[in-house]
Order: structure tokens, then C-alpha cells, then sequence
């Protein structure tokens, strides 16, 4: 009897093993072999008919966070921001020049009086940023006013990034400089260059 239960247990380890490797194959559920999904394609495996899940709230896409309110909302310590994010160079207000002919001088003009192109087809006539009001505006005023609209204006958050609205912003307080300079605003050496050439 002993003999035979010694037979017997190499036999039942051989067939506990096989059964297991039969149930760990039939587990494995061919997921190699899984249906693929094209964008917005349809799925009839979710109950809303959708392939792609929804994105869970509050998910925020990498590179994204925009922590720093000062350069993304135009404000620091919960105020309008009194200054720019970063410094402002020949090459940002080139960038806010060209930005500002795109997205701003329809309706503000090139030199940002308000008779832009829209107006002289009978469009809202929007305020001269020469006027005092705007003129004493801080700078997070004219960057939160494009990113979220303002009176008439509609806002410009998802086609011009906050980078870009800043340097609008930059180019806009030029031409109110521009228009308001004297001629002791002109360094020295083009100063004399400018009084020779009267």
C-alpha cells in the first residue's frame, strides 16, 4: 500500500501541475489579441458607446500645471500684475508687433486708436488705448482683457498663448509710449541726430 501511494503522488504532482497550466492558459484571455480603436471611433463595450474614456477631473496634461499665476492669469498675489513676467526686449515687442497686427489691429488699428478695418465696416467702435483710463492700466489689465474678453471683445486664451499676449501686452504699452513721447524720452546720441536733421 505503501508502494502504491509512493506511485501515486509523483502522478498527482504531474496532474496538479498540468491542471494549473491548463487554468493559467485559459486565463490569460488572448488580451495580445485585443480589438484596436481608431480615434472617436464607436465601441460597444462601454455603456456610452465611446472607445476613448473621459479624461478624470482636475487631469492636467503634462507641461500644462501653468502654476505661475503671474505669466498664465496676469496677476501676483491676486491682483493685476504691475509688471511683465519676464523682460521685455527688442525681441518680444517684434513678437507683439506681429502678434498685435494679427489678432488686434482689425478692430484697434496699427497704432491702436480704435478705427481698425471691422469698425470702418460698422463694427463696434472699441476705446483708443490712448485714452488716460488705459493709459494708467496695468500691464495685467490688457493681458487678462486678451486672455478673457472684454465688453465687445471676445476672448483669445485658446488662440494666443500667454507668452504671446504678454508681448501684445509689451507692443501696446510701446504705442501708447510712442504716441505720448517727448523728446527727452530719445537717448542722447538720437537726440542730436533728430535736432540736426530740423
Amino acid at each position: 500500500m505503501s508502494a502504491a501511494r509512493s506511485t501515486r503522488a509523483p502522478v498527482r504532482a504531474a496532474l496538479s501541475a498540468l491542471l494549473a497550466a491548463a487554468a493559467a492558459a485559459g486565463c490569460r484571455q488572448d488580451m495580445h489579441d485585443q480589438p484596436r480603436y481608431e480615434p472617436f471611433e464607436a465601441s460597444d463595450f462601454f455603456d456610452d458607446g465611446r472607445s476613448a474614456r473621459p479624461l478624470v477631473v482636475g487631469t492636467v496634461a503634462r507641461g500644462f500645471l501653468n502654476e505661475d499665476q503671474h505669466l498664465h492669469r496676469g496677476r501676483i498675489g491676486g491682483e493685476l500684475a504691475d509688471r511683465f513676467p519676464f523682460a521685455v526686449d527688442r525681441t518680444v515687442l517684434e513678437r507683439g508687433r506681429e502678434r498685435y497686427g494679427i489678432f488686434c489691429a482689425p478692430c484697434h488699428d496699427a497704432a491702436g486708436n480704435g478705427n481698425g478695418v471691422i469698425v470702418q465696416r460698422g463694427f463696434k467702435h472699441p476705446p483708443s488705448f490712448h485714452i488716460q483710463r488705459l493709459r494708467e492700466a496695468p500691464p495685467g489689465w490688457f493681458f487678462e482683457v486678451i486672455t478673457k474678453g472684454y465688453g465687445a471683445m471676445y476672448d483669445y486664451a485658446d488662440r494666443v498663448p500667454p507668452a504671446d499676449r504678454w508681448a501684445i501686452t509689451a507692443y501696446v504699452r510701446a504705442l501708447q509710449r510712442s504716441a505720448h513721447a517727448s523728446l527727452a524720452d530719445v537717448p542722447q546720441a538720437q537726440r542730436d541726430e533728430l535736432e540736426e536733421t530740423r
